[in-house]
Parts: C-alpha cells; sequence; structure tokens
C-alpha cells in the first residue's frame, strides 16, 4: 500500500468513525471495566476500509475483555426446540403489538385549512402536524417488538400526496401484482375518505401478466371478499401493443395473457383501462354532483359542481405507475426511470373533456415488519 493510500485510508477512518468509536480506541481500559461494547450501524459506514476497521476494533477490545474468562459455549444448533419455540413466541408477540398499534400507523393528515389563510400560516400548521405525525412514529419505534419499514420523511413529497387526493375523484393505487398486499396502504383510503366520502380507492394490479390465471383468479376472489376494488393490468404489455411491438416469449408463461370474459380476472387493455377508470370516476361525480344540487348552502357549488372527472394515480416507487400514465396517454408525458422518486411534483394530464389524470411522486409509505427478527420471512 502505497503513502497516498494509507493516508487516504486514515481519512476515511476519521470521517466514518463517530466520537464513541473513536473514544473506545483511547479509552480500551475504561470499557474493559464497564464490560461495555460500543456497536455501530454498518449503515452508517460507506467505506469497506472503515467498516474492516471497526470489526478489527471490535475483535480486538473483545480479546482484552475475555482473555482471562472461561471460553463460553455456544449452541449453534438453530433448529433446536428451544430456539424455535423462542423465535415463534417472538412472533406471536409482535403479531399481538402490531394489531394493537395498527391504527396508529398513518400517513400524515393535512391539517384543516381555508383559502383565507396566508402562506405562512399554511406552512407552520402543515410543519407542525408533520412534526406531530414523526413524533407518534418515533413513539411507536420505541417499542422493541414493533419494527417500521423505511417511510418517506419529506414533508414536500407528502404535500403532493394531499393535494392528488384533494383535487381527485377516484384514486388508482399502483401495487405489484407479485405482492399486492405489501404495496397496499390501507390506511390511504380511509384518509380518502375522511377527505370526501364520495372519493373511492382502486386496486390497478401492475405486472399482472406475470400471473398465471388461476392465481389471479385467487386474488380476485381475495378482492371481492374484502370490497376492494381492482383491475389486473400489465404496463408492459399495453406499451407493446401501443407501439405494435411483440412481447419476447420468456417474459411470461403462455397462459399469462390467455384472453378470458370474466371481467374480473382479465388483463386489462389501454382503452379497456381508460373507459373503466372513466366509468368509475364519472359516478363519483355524478353521486356528489347529485347530492350537491340538493343541498341550498353554498359550500356545496363551485368545484363540485364539474362534469369532469378526475383520477389520481399513488403508488410506491417502481410500481409502474408512470409508465402506467404513459402508456394510457399514449406518448412519454412523465420521466420513467430505475431510481425511485423521479416524479417530483404531482401533474395533471388531460385526456379529454370527461376525464384528466393526476400523477402524483412515488411514496414509500410507513408500515411494520417483522423481517429483523424472523430471518428475512
Amino acid at each position: 500500500m502505497g503513502k497516498s493510500e494509507k493516508t487516504s485510508l486514515g481519512r476515511s477512518l476519521v470521517k466514518h468513525h463517530n466520537h464513541m468509536i473513536q473514544e473506545s480506541k483511547d479509552k480500551g481500559k475504561y470499557y474493559k471495566n464497564l464490560q461495555k461494547k460500543v456497536l455501530e450501524s454498518v449503515t452508517e459506514v460507506s467505506d469497506i476500509d472503515a467498516i474492516i476497521e471497526q470489526a478489527e476494533e471490535a475483535e480486538r477490545l473483545y480479546t482484552i475483555n475475555h482473555s482471562s474468562s472461561t471460553p463460553l459455549s455456544i449452541n449453534l444448533d438453530t433448529n433446536s426446540s428451544s430456539s424455535v419455540i423462542a423465535a415463534e413466541e417472538w412472533r406471536e408477540q409482535q403479531k399481538i403489538e402490531e394489531a394493537l398499534h395498527a391504527s396508529s400507523l398513518q400517513v400524515p393528515r393535512r391539517p384543516p385549512w381555508t383559502p383565507e389563510m396566508s402562506v405562512e400560516e399554511l406552512d407552520a400548521n402543515e410543519k407542525q402536524a408533520f412534526l406531530n405525525w414523526r413524533r407518534m412514529l418515533v413513539s411507536l419505534e420505541e417499542n422493541e417488538k414493533l419494527v417500521l419499514t423505511p417511510f418517506e420523511k419529506n414533508l414536500d413529497i407528502w404535500r403532493q400526496l394531499w393535494r392528488v387526493l384533494e383535487r381527485s375523484d377516484l384514486i388508482v393505487m399502483v401495487v405489484d401484482a407479485r405482492d399486492p398486499l405489501f404495496y397496499r396502504c390501507p390506511d390511504l383510503e380511509a384518509y380518502a375518505q375522511e377527505i370526501d366520502e364520495h372519493k373511492k380507492i382502486m386496486l390497478l394490479v401492475n405486472k399482472a401478466d406475470l400471473l398465471p390465471t388461476d392465481v389471479r383468479e385467487k386474488w380476485a376472489e381475495y378482492f371481492r371478499l374484502n370490497n376492494i376494488l381492482f383491475v389486473f393490468w400489465s404496463t408492459i404489455a399495453a406499451t407493446a401493443t401501443l407501439e405494435g411491438k411483440v412481447l419476447k416469449e420468456q417474459w411470461r408463461q403462455p397462459d399469462n395473457l390467455q384472453k378470458t370474459d370474466d371481467p374480473d380476472i382479465m388483463i386489462y387493455g389501454r382503452d379497456e383501462l381508460l373507459s373503466r377508470l372513466q366509468f368509475e370516476a364519472q359516478e363519483i361525480v355524478k353521486v356528489r354532483n347529485s347530492r350537491a344540487a340538493s343541498v341550498s348552502s353554498q359550500s356545496w357549488t363551485g368545484e363540485y359542481q364539474r362534469d369532469q372527472a378526475v383520477v389520481g394515480f399513488v403508488g410506491y416507487p417502481n410500481v409502474g405507475k408512470s409508465s402506467t400514465i404513459n402508456a394510457l396517454v399514449g406518448q412519454k408525458r412523465t420521466g420513467v426511470t430505475s431510481t425511485p422518486g423521479k416524479t417530483k411534483h404531482f401533474q395533471t394530464l388531460i385526456i379529454s373533456d370527461e376525464l384528466m389524470l393526476c400523477d402524483c411522486p412515488g411514496l414509500v409509505f410507513p408500515s411494520f415488519s417483522s423481517s429483523s427478527y424472523s430471518g428475512g420471512g
């Protein structure tokens, strides 16, 4: 290793080791007496040399602290009955805790506002509401039996969601067909109803061409039993049809795109999906306008009395949301990339006088996960 490389390594260690690690190097005797083990998440270290150095330091401290101790007998049989029972009990306790706190796992709500509010007042209220939401999730994370997945922490991204929800009649939640429930956010459905009882959520099960017909049938049965509005869809298939291309045979099983007359398990094409979206959204508009006409209050006039239906698209990054909109519009109107969060602000795209699409930036919603304790299973 050359002199310049040594210098670079030294700088990397100084940069990535926090105060506690540095202190452990200088005061090894102190940690020996207290029998403390200093830990630092590997995710906080980006340099591989720093990680190796950290591991070597941990081993050195362990050797010093246990040089005169009797070696411990470690049972490496992870399949022993006691280990299995303990893991099962832990998972059961997790399920109980998650059920108890399920109502606390929410998306942030936009605080009440009026057009008369100043920009400064509105901004302050939204920041305070968002801060309260973050504090609530922090309190959940303090429970050792609850594990939260990473989630969006940027207020400006959530603001885009608020505006899409307020503006839309039908909210389309794009999910991955390989695990639809993972990408579904039930609380988002509840929030939409809080804004306006007439709003509806539809699951757009993308990449459905990867599912055999019998699997789609089982998912359709589940969605119906749980009163979930859904549609099977394939962005790749729709885009290929739009561009006149033939899909490669190895992309899917032979029967995955087999034609069917059953509207519940069929994979919608572009025109079919546009018609379905317009129908569902216009039904909502009709009901709202009908109620508005029967109410004498001025609060039910204006925005509510409109004929154009608005369909908002929301979902996790990389589930095919922007690609879906591009396929529906017929040309590339929204950015598509493998990098999450390509769409930075919500966009409105007019399809016709009766239908407008609204695209929200990709969002990672908060959820519980037991994977950290169940070995990834």
